[in-house]
């Protein structure tokens, strides 16, 4: 069982996990073939918080059974530890498996379901008593060690599960949607001691979830998929604030998008019109005079208050109002016929605006995202 600290690097400086051109296609009759992964690269450092995050559909769990090895990949290799392990089969592999379900044994008891994996492996039993502990001790369960599965809540579960999983000292450990069955205010509670307990023992975890928030929280890193593609691979500011493409801005929290036409580029800065607005925005990507594109901006970067010459302005009116606690959120129509979402703060010294109302909103330059409709559905 490992100890509660950090484990060493890997001071062979090679990734925990290497997918080289990973494909998956079930149904390998179908022409063109419909990848269910398609053509996948990618590294994961060991002791990196990694997160597949995604909607239903989109490669995150197969790709995570592929790793496991529940799955084998049509094509492409995975390498675990700088081995080549796509032919292995999963009892073969350092690895273990955190499922939604638990899957736990409900007629054994807490100790014994995390005891199991070792006397499969036939691992001694004193040296087995004293690894089961160790893993109940790390995850606050060693009360518990007497009772069975349905004597505990959800969150007591799911924390026997890690410890069943942890007590075999994978070197990457494996969470498919594991708090999808808690409730909200559990499920918050879990990802943040789970992200501790990764923390203190510097084992690479590989998350799966379709939960943003939750991907947020705990990620070092964050690979957003859509239909079997990894669309951006970035820490969790980088998601949230650079996304850089049109699924990743729309997925990822909430954004309002407009319809864009490049007027004019030049020295990395590119003009385009918006909404009857003209912007200049700084940008890397090629984007020509005349090529449809769009611009994102998050709601909260939407203010009634000019604080800059530089800020773009849009004029529109109040649609709606809604209180959501310390936030407002109003949608408002533009003159255009577009609409957009402003999240504003509440304070005392707020006006709250009235349907029907003219506004005229501001944001930073900074905080617009130009974004390329090569993507657009």
């Amino acid at each position: 069982m490992p100890n509660d600290k950090k484990s060493e690097p890997d001071k062979t400086g090679r990734p925990a996990v290497e997918l080289v051109d990973v494909c998956k296609v079930f149904d390998t009759s179908a022409t063109p073939p419909a990848y269910a992964v398609d053509h996948l690269s990618l590294k994961i450092a060991s002791g990196e918080f990694f997160t597949f995050l995604g909607p239903s559909g989109c490669g995150k769990t197969t790709t995570l059974r592929m790793i496991a090895g529940f799955e084998s990949p049509t094509a492409g290799k995975i390498l675990l530890e700088g081995h080549d392990v796509s032919g292995l089969p999963a009892h073969m592999r350092n690895t273990n498996t955190v499922f939604q379900s638990y899957a736990l044994f409900p007629h054994l008891s807490v100790e014994d379901n995390v005891a199991f994996g070792l006397a499969v492996k036939r691992v001694p039993r004193s040296e087995r008593g004293d690894r089961v502990a160790a893993a109940l001790d790390l995850v606050r369960m060693r009360h518990a060690a007497g009772r069975k599965p349905s004597e505990l809540s959800g969150g007591q579960q799911q924390r026997i599960a890690l410890a069943r999983a942890l007590v075999n000292e994978p070197s990457v450990l494996l969470l498919d949607e594991p708090f999808g069955a808690l409730d909200l205010k559990l499920r918050r509670e879990m990802q943040i001691e789970v992200k501790e307990m990764q923390r203190r023992l510097g084992i690479t975890f590989i998350f799966v979830t379709h939960d943003q928030e939750e991907a947020l929280t705990m990620s070092d890193r964050i690979a957003v998929m859509s239909t079997g593609v990894v669309r951006q691979i970035d820490d969790p500011v980088g998601i949230y604030e650079r996304p850089t493409d049109r699924f990743t801005a729309g997925f990822i929290g909430d954004m309002n998008m407009l319809s864009a036409t490049v007027l004019e580029r030049q020295d990395g800065v590119v003009e385009v019109l918006a909404a009857d607005t003209r912007l200049k925005l700084k940008t890397n990507a090629e984007l020509p005079a005349g090529k449809d594109c769009t611009i994102a901006m998050r709601p909260e970067a939407l203010t009634f208050m000019r604080d800059s010459a530089d800020d773009a302005a849009f004029a529109g009116k109040v649609e709606s109002a809604v209180y959501v606690g310390t936030d407002r959120l109003y949608n408002i129509r533009l003159q255009t016929g577009e609409a957009m979402t402003v999240r504003v703060r509440n304070s005392r010294a707020d006006s709250v605006l009235r349907i029907g109302e003219k506004v005229s909103l501001f944001c930073p330059s900074s905080a617009i995202h130009l974004l390329s409709d090569q993507d657009k559905k």
